[in-house]
Order: structure tokens, then sequence, then C-alpha cells
């Protein structure tokens, strides 16, 4: 009787942390349900190392998260939905930079607030974006002496 007890309290634990793994998994991919706050647009020239469920930061604080990501087939650039917090306003004249946390560390978006007193509204497009930086290629010019080929 006593094992049995034992393998029940053992089983709810087990389920108890797969349970909250799967919750957290969900909150960090950006799969779950909940989106409190409004979208914003922006094509970069190179969208590298951004993915759905990226952060984007202002000033270092997450802000919002990229939901979507998808090639323009017009103009053959990436196009990025970002998702920003409800009550976080964004002046209309920001830049979107895709950034780097360091050498190693992933990529962000952030987002660099202008000076404008008018703020952006939900479907808006920012027009005023810079792509990632390829650390390969930054490599390769280092090495070559930045020579073109």
């Amino acid at each position: 009787m006593r094992e049995n007890v034992t393998e029940v309290v053992v089983g709810a634990v087990v389920v108890a942390v797969a349970a909250g793994f799967l919750w957290y998994a969900a909150g960090v991919s950006g799969f779950s349900a909940e989106r409190d706050g409004y979208d914003l647009t922006a094509e970069f020239r190179s969208a590298e190392g951004v993915t759905v469920g990226t952060d984007i930061r202002m000033s270092g604080v997450k802000v919002g998260t990229v939901t979507a990501l998808r090639l323009n087939s017009d103009t053959f650039r990436a196009e990025a939905t970002l998702t920003i917090s409800e009550g976080i306003p964004v002046p209309d004249d920001s830049t979107a930079v895709v950034s780097s946390e360091g050498l190693l560390g992933g990529n962000f978006v952030e987002i660099v607030p202008g000076g404008s007193f008018d703020n952006y509204e939900g479907g808006a497009q920012i027009l005023d974006t810079q792509g990632s930086i390829s650390v390969v290629q930054l490599l390769l010019k280092f090495v070559t002496g930045g020579e073109e080929k």
C-alpha cells in the first residue's frame, strides 16, 4: 500500500513538471493565444536570426515580440509583423534595427525611438529599418583586408 502512494505522488509531480514545461515553452515561443497589444510592420533587407517569437526591445527592455515573418515577393525584403505591448507608444519617426546580443548571442529587433510627438497607430509600417549584419561577412572582410571581389 505504501508503494502505491509513493508511485502516485511521484507520478503527480512528473505530470505537474511536464505541464509547467509546456506552459513555459508555449509562452516563450509566442505560441500562446494572448496578444495584448497592437501590430506594426517593418521590412528589412536581411532579417537573419529573427524568427517568430523574437523579442522586440526598446532601450533594452522587452516591449513586444515578432509574431509573423514572411518574404515580400514584390520587394524581396523580409516583412516582419511586430506586436507591441499595449500602453507602449512608438514615435512615428522611430527606427527598427535587427541587433545582436553579442558575438555568440541571439538576435532581437530593437526599436530606436525618434523625437516625434506623434506615435504609430496599429497597422502602421515602420519605414526606417536596418537589417542584420552577418558576422561571417564582417570577419571575411577583416581577414581579406576589406577587398571586394
